[in-house]
């Protein structure tokens, strides 16, 4: 099996997409992400686990799609 190596200048790509992604929400429907926030902020916490896990593996397995 082949060494898994960090690519740290991936890594940084990938984070500021999610900023960009982030900047565009926030600057072209600020009424949406409060009207979002409020929602969450009514979620019990073990909605918020099971919905915070669920759109890690879509994005692990999306990654992994990409990839392969």
């Amino acid at each position: 099996m082949m060494g898994c190596r960090m690519d740290w200048g991936l890594l940084a790509m990938a984070l500021c997409l999610v900023a960009v992604i982030e900047g565009m929400t926030l600057a072209l429907a600020p009424h949406r992400i409060r009207e979002a926030a409020a929602l969450l902020a009514r979620l019990d916490d073990r909605t918020l686990r099971t919905l915070g896990a669920a759109v890690m593996l879509l994005g692990a397995l999306f990654l992994w799609l990409l990839k392969h």
